[in-house]
């Protein structure tokens, strides 16, 4: 891992295995809601000044590496503004790809994790079940169907880009789920806002993780304590 990342610092990341994809997942900027703490699902909001300067922060590091082929980012803001910031400075166009946005949270989306039981216990103990296949009132998708469409998205982006290295911009929940999907049983932990995490994808459906959360772009500045978050429904 440590090789890689300076790798990448420097612009001297080589090329990928033949058979494999590398997929450098990158989460979104801050939005103001990750600021005060409300649950985003697929509530279309946008980067806050704060995310704005982060998304130039993860693109000046990522304009480093030379063989970065490609973008794919969610169609929501958060992710597509912290998208098309990397794909300006790396000379290429970003993407869309509705199956990359955040899991869909129904009647908790613009509440906090505090007042979410009070205001709607209901759909806060159906985000809360331990059943992958709960779905939450007002439209809110399972852990099963999130898994569904953004592992299929990831397999799709692999089979297309064999051999190569591209971008992912996404989100806290998606992030999580990639990352049960290559470390079965393991926790992600709280994902930084334009962390890195890049994930290999082999010939035979193997997925592994060679870099996880690496927010150092952002070191030794005023954006790193602003930039935590991650989750089920932070977005």
């Amino acid at each position: 891992m440590d090789c890689f990342n300076k790798g990448i610092l420097a612009g001297e990341a080589g090329p990928v295995n033949g058979s494999c994809t590398e997929i450098i997942v990158v989460r979104h900027g801050e939005t103001e809601w990750n600021a005060l703490g409300k649950m985003q699902g697929q509530t279309d909001t946008d980067l806050n000044e704060v995310g704005r300067r982060q998304a130039v922060m993860v693109a000046e590091r990522l304009s480093r590496d030379p063989n970065i082929s490609a973008i794919y980012s969610s169609d929501l803001k958060r992710a597509l503004k912290t998208a098309e910031t990397i794909a300006s400075r790396c000379g290429l166009e970003v993407v869309e790809d509705k199956d990359l946005r955040e899991r869909h949270i129904g009647d908790l989306q613009g509440l906090t994790i505090i007042e979410s039981p009070k205001i709607n216990p209901v759909a806060f103990e159906a985000l809360r079940s331990p059943r992958n296949d709960q779905e939450i009132p007002g439209g809110g998708e399972s852990r099963d169907q999130l898994i569904r469409r953004c592992t299929s998205s990831m397999q799709r982006i692999a089979e297309k880009h064999r051999g190569a290295r591209v971008v992912v911009v996404t989100h806290g929940a998606v992030i999580d789920k990639l990352y049960k999907r290559a470390i079965p049983g393991g926790t992600a932990g709280r994902l930084w806002n334009t962390s890195i995490n890049i994930f290999q994808l082999s010939e035979g459906d193997k997925w592994s993780i060679k870099l996880w959360n690496d927010k150092s772009h952002l070191r030794e500045t005023e954006y790193l304590e602003s930039a935590s978050g991650g989750g089920d429904a932070s977005g």
